[in-house]
């Protein structure tokens, strides 16, 4: 893993991987709600670049934020967590 100033990293589980050089990545996060108090589950959805192809649907894996690579693309795949 290489440093390239400070870009945001994330970790996730890959919800798809159907495209080539492409998956799916399903971010969960817990937040508490400011007035009720309860803890929530927020999720996001972002797509990423898969350039060998190594992550497969239901892998927990680690991604960079990076230049734009095509239209919905703006993430890395960095490393395979858990397989």
């Amino acid at each position: 893993m290489e440093l390239r100033g400070h870009r945001k990293m994330r970790e996730g589980r890959v919800c798809s991987a159907m495209g080539n050089k492409s998956i799916a990545v399903l971010i969960e996060r817990r937040v508490r709600h400011s007035l009720l108090g309860k803890e929530l589950r927020v999720s996001k959805k972002i797509h990423a670049h898969d350039e060998n192809n190594e992550a497969k649907l239901g892998d927990v894996v680690r991604v960079m934020e990076t230049r734009p690579v095509s239209k919905l693309k703006r993430w890395r795949l960095v490393e395979v967590l858990s397989k």
